[in-house]
């Protein structure tokens, strides 16, 4: 079983920044794609951004040249950096793991409001 779990949700005026966080614990060994998610009231939930065990990264056009997804193998954690903030990044975020064996993994979400 793996645990993630989000932090760094919060309201900002529109061009701001926010770090969101996601923490893992469990069995973790054989982990593949780290990433995350958002969903805004009254939409689908959406891939904002992706990172495997190779660095590899792939990102939404919506956010591409303003998110920056990272991650600390040695703390088993990955950040998603959010620039130049707008309005309609407004979602819950979600960050997600997925494992070999088909095997994914959510966390509770983190709430971001981008007032404008």
């Amino acid at each position: 079983q793996v645990q993630l779990v989000e932090s760094g949700g919060g309201l900002v005026q529109s061009g701001g920044s926010l770090r969101l966080s996601c923490a893992a614990s469990g069995r973790l060994f054989n982990i593949y794609v780290m990433g995350w998610y958002r969903q805004a009231p009254g939409k689908e939930r959406e891939l904002v951004a992706t990172v495997n065990l190779s660095g590899t990264t792939t990102y939404a056009d919506s956010v591409k040249g303003r998110f920056t997804i990272s991650r600390d193998n040695t703390k088993d954690t990955w950040s998603l950096q959010m620039n130049s903030l707008k309005p309609e990044d407004t979602a819950t975020y979600y960050c997600y793991s997925f494992h070999y064996g088909s095997l994914t993994y959510w966390g509770q979400g983190t709430r971001v409001t981008v007032s404008s």
